[in-house]
């Protein structure tokens, strides 16, 4: 029998990378960075972070949370190109698929290009 305090699955899904990769896309990431104030979600939905999926309490939190290891980790793993159903098939031995390691990003005005 399965304890309670079995760690074999993860508490909270979320979202897979490719899911996060779509909603990185200007129209869908300018919705989740305003969205309306909902009370059932920590600070009122209103403090989101797009690459981790998470919700914070307050702005400070959320800033935290945008240097740690976690979030650092995540745009790693977002700067490559996502698992695609092309891809899949390629493995599964239909047709061709070019490999493609990291994907190109435009950078913001503020920060340098990485990579």
């Amino acid at each position: 029998a399965a304890h309670k305090t079995d760690n074999k699955t993860r508490k909270r899904k979320g979202k897979d990378i490719d899911q996060i990769a779509e909603d990185l896309q200007p129209e869908k990431a300018a919705k989740l960075t305003n969205q309306e104030v909902d009370l059932d979600l920590p600070g009122d939905g209103q403090h989101y972070c797009i690459e981790c999926n998470r919700y914070f309490t307050d702005d400070a939190t959320l800033k935290i949370h945008v240097k740690s290891k976690v979030h650092k980790k995540r745009l790693k793993e977002l700067k490559e190109v996502p698992y695609s159903q092309k891809e899949a098939e390629a493995a599964g031995g239909l047709g061709i698929f070019p490999h493609i390691k990291n994907r190109t990003t435009a950078a913001k005005p503020d920060e340098p290009l990485i990579g």
